[in-house]
């Protein structure tokens, strides 16, 4: 009986090793190539956003591919992991695409999200052009998560080449993981949080910049302000910049000599499928969020789902108001609000 326990043990060894010898860890050339199971995924979801407008603004922005100016050498390599992290191997912290991509990829989930027309770099109709450049992004795992991320973008455009705003916005930060330790998804959590910090901060500059010089693309009341973390290195004004420089917006060129045609900027109304929301504030230029998503400054003129929305209304150095309203298909609904210091 001994004896065929030891037979049975020594067979249930060989089999272990033998199904082990089929396991192949990721190596490191893996988890660069973003072939291994190490590698952190921080891509945008495919889905659509369901708080994003669903109409567009006239004004349309084609995206160029950011540039890598950083000294990692690897292009996916984003920092050093100090502290083990459940899921990856060994200490370099790597994407699953090169920076470049990822940084792309945010900016132009955010600009879509915000209601631009947002194309890919191949588009000459176009009326603007946004480039930029990746100057800092890291995350090193150390007792505390640490984050520094430094993006360059310009807008400029189609038409005339002209810089119309460049900026530069710097995020950094630093998290506790909690003693249970890092996973891979923690990881990848976080920096799409402060990833989105940036690219949210970016669009929104870009925003109210445009609205300044080109208000007739948002059907907004011109109005500007100033951006926690974002130090403006160009913007328009104004005097400089009259509106009436601006081309008008194209569509895709037509068989008949592939001419452009130019239309109008979109006006909202109601429709059989939809109602029209117009926001008043007093003062006017306030910040006005439908169900938390940033709509633009009051006055507001929008095309609505119809249903009870959540709308708030914010200005620096008043208090902020926040009321339900219906909107109905096919009726304008008029909201009239007032903030107090």
């Amino acid at each position: 009986m001994k004896q065929f326990l030891q037979r049975v043990l020594l067979s249930l060894a060989v089999a272990s090793v033998a199904g082990c010898s089929d396991i192949s860890m990721p190596s490191l050339g893996g988890m660069f190539g973003g072939e291994g199971g190490g590698a952190i995924r921080v891509t945008e979801s495919k889905r659509t956003n369901p708080n994003a407008p669903l109409l567009k603004y006239a004004a349309s922005i084609r995206i160029n591919r950011y540039m890598d100016a950083r000294k990692m050498g690897n292009p996916r390599k984003i920092g050093m992991g100090a502290e083990n992290v459940s899921g990856m191997s060994g200490k370099d912290i790597v994407l699953d695409q090169d920076v470049a991509t990822v940084v792309t990829g945010a900016m132009k989930t955010r600009l879509d999200d915000a209601g631009f027309q947002v194309s890919e770099a191949q588009d000459g109709n176009a009326l603007f052009e946004l480039s930029g450049v990746v100057k800092e992004l890291t995350y090193d795992v150390k007792v505390r998560d640490e984050v520094s991320i430094i993006i360059e973008t310009t807008l400029k455009e189609m038409s005339t080449g002209k810089v119309v705003w460049s900026g530069i916005v710097v995020e950094k930060n630093d998290r506790f993981a909690g003693v249970s330790g890092n996973n891979k998804s923690d990881v990848a959590m976080y920096l799409r949080k402060e990833l989105g910090v940036v690219t949210e901060k970016t669009t929104e500059a870009i925003s109210t910049s445009l609205m300044v010089t080109h208000p007739e693309l948002f059907n907004l009341t011109p109005g500007t302000k100033a951006i926690p973390g974002v130090t403006v290195l160009i913007a328009p004004t104004v005097a400089n910049t009259p509106a009436s420089t601006l081309p008008a917006q194209q569509v895709a060129p037509t068989p008949a000599g592939n001419a452009a045609v130019p239309v109008q900027a979109y006006l909202p109304q109601a429709t059989a499928t939809s109602g029209l929301l117009l926001v008043n504030t007093n003062p006017t230029r306030a910040k006005v969020y439908l169900d938390n998503v940033y709509y633009g400054l009051s006055p507001l003129r929008l095309e609505m789902e119809p249903g009870v929305h959540i709308i708030s209304v914010k200005m620096e150095g008043y208090k902020m108001v926040a009321e339900k309203v219906s909107v109905r298909k096919g009726d304008s609904t008029e909201m009239d609000l007032s903030l107090e210091h």
